[in-house]
């Protein structure tokens, strides 16, 4: 017998969207709250949960988890069980079409290599991964991109990108690639229970937030640590938070967060800002900012429920200090998904793709493009002009075979 599932989800949060795919996917309707505007629901869910994040997932009544944590149920073939659906079994099966272009990762330069790829008259298949439009998904402001002089929100710009690519032709399907096989000709790439093949492929996995790797930083996540301030910022009305980071990310959440917080620190282990002067500008300006420089958190301090304060250390005099918030909001860069392509393809020493003359991998008819393999920019206009390369590439290579 189905369960009743019921999500508490948010406006412009890209882990409730990833949530319900995943239970989109499996059949299972779902009753979902909205709590952007819902303060009953939000008081509700906090109740409920005991959690300051969004989604969260109950399941006749009994709280299962958030986003990562539905997932990871369903990699252990869990979470049909809990949802109360028959898990069926399933053979591995191979799609009998094969693909001019396999696209792994979407996000602007998988969605613009779509587009390329397709204008080109290229069969081309996005596997759009459970990370749908990358890092833009938990980005408000977006005003470097050319063409918006208003700027634009960041979901809102992926779902153009996306809408373009289908236009022309691209196939979109949710869910992670999860084995790829290089060796052999065509390539071989699994998605859920149906094996593709492709004449060429194109790497746009992106990155991922990074943690600090505190295990109390892992206890409280959910209860006040978050790596997303547009997804859970409003929970934090008139409490003071602190951010730690120093780059873009990092002074982007500080600023969104003074519309809900009283107070912000930013925490940065430098004594100098590595963002844009016009985020630092902007930044220094917010009477509700303040920085903490030279400094480290060693330790994420709580009442067993929610986070009160941070344990912080000087790295130039050693002295120990705490500091009492509410809220801690991690933004230290991010890391690439490239563990799917370990052996297969070159990699340098923290794992960003490397790429030969334009965006060619070391294995011929393989390419990469976007944040996977760019160390150094990693903006969303330079992702997508490597998802054009990407392409052109791509389909240069198919012509000359």
């Amino acid at each position: 017998m189905v369960s009743k599932v019921e999500i508490y989800t948010k406006d412009y949060c890209p882990y409730c969207r990833r949530a319900k795919d995943l239970l989109s996917r499996k059949g299972v309707k779902y009753r979902e709250c909205d709590i952007t505007q819902d303060r009953q629901g939000q008081i509700e869910m906090q109740k409920r949960s005991g959690r300051k994040t969004v989604p969260q997932i109950f399941v006749d009544g009994k709280h299962i988890g958030d986003c990562d944590e539905i997932h990871a149920l369903d990699a252990q073939g869990k979470l049909d069980a809990v949802l109360g659906i028959e898990r069926k079994e399933q053979k591995m099966s191979s799609s009998d079409s094969l693909w001019d272009v396999i696209i792994v990762g979407s996000g602007p330069a998988g969605y613009t290599a779509a587009i390329y790829a397709s204008r080109a008259n290229l069969k081309t298949l996005l596997i759009a991964g459970v990370e749908t439009g990358g890092q833009l998904m938990t980005t408000t402001d977006v005003e470097n991109y050319p063409g918006f002089p208003q700027g634009i929100q960041g979901p809102e710009m992926m779902e153009l990108f996306k809408k373009q690519a289908e236009r022309f032709g691209t196939q979109i399907i949710p869910g992670d690639a999860t084995e790829i096989r290089l060796k052999e000709r065509p390539f071989r790439v699994r998605a859920g229970e149906v094996e593709y093949q492709a004449r060429a492929i194109i790497v746009s996995t992106g990155a991922s937030a990074k943690w600090l790797g505190l295990p109390s930083e892992q206890k409280y996540r959910g209860k006040g640590v978050s790596a997303c301030a547009t997804c859970d910022g409003f929970f934090f009305r008139n409490q003071v938070v602190a951010v730690m980071g120093g780059g873009d990310t990092a002074m982007e959440e500080a600023l969104f967060l003074t519309k809900h917080a009283s107070k912000v620190y930013v925490i940065h282990r430098r004594n100098k800002l590595r963002a844009s002067k016009i985020m630092q500008d902007r930044a220094s300006k917010n009477p509700k900012i303040e920085f903490v420089w030279d400094t480290v958190v060693d330790e994420v301090l709580g009442d067993g429920k929610a986070v009160t304060g941070l344990r912080l250390k000087n790295i130039k005099t050693g002295k120990s200090s705490e500091l009492s918030c509410q809220g801690f909001f991690v933004a230290i860069g991010h890391k690439p998904n490239t563990d799917l392509f370990k052996g297969p393809l070159d990699m340098n020493e923290v794992g960003y793709l490397k790429t030969y003359k334009g965006t060619a991998t070391n294995i011929p008819g393989v390419f990469a493009a976007g944040d996977v393999q760019d160390a150094v920019y990693r903006q969303a206009v330079t992702a997508s002009g490597s998802g054009c390369m990407a392409a052109i590439d791509a389909e240069r290579y198919l012509e000359s075979q």
